[in-house]
C-alpha cells in the first residue's frame, strides 16, 4: 500500500479539513507493571504450565497504524488501523 506523506483530511480539533503530516506508529514495548503482565508472570512462574494456548505463527498481513499531525494546530490524532502486507510513503 502506498500513501502520500502529506494528506488533506478532517482535524477533530480544528473542526475542518486541513493538511496533515502522516507518520507510521510502531508498537512500543509492553510495560511489565500492567495487571495482565503481572498475572501472566505469576501464573508462569514455578512448576505450572503455560496459562493459555501457545500463539500460532505470524499473520500474512500486519495492521498499519498512522499518526495524523495537523499543520494548522499541531495536534495529532490516530485513526483505525488497516491491514496491508507492505506499506510505504509516496515521494
Amino acid at each position: 500500500m502506498k500513501r502520500p506523506s502529506i494528506i488533506k483530511t478532517y482535524c477533530p480539533y480544528c473542526g475542518q479539513h486541513t493538511e496533515h503530516d502522516l507518520k507510521r506508529v510502531k508498537k512500543r514495548q509492553a510495560s511489565e507493571f500492567k495487571q495482565g503482565q503481572r498475572r501472566f508472570r505469576r501464573v508462569t512462574s514455578g512448576y505450572r504450565g503455560y496459562p493459555r494456548p501457545k500463539p500460532q505463527g505470524d499473520k500474512p498481513t500486519k495492521r498499519i497504524y498512522l499518526r495524523y499531525t495537523c499543520k494548522e494546530c499541531g495536534k495529532a490524532h490516530q485513526k483505525k488501523g488497516v491491514r496491508a502486507k507492505r506499506f510505504e510513503f509516496k515521494r
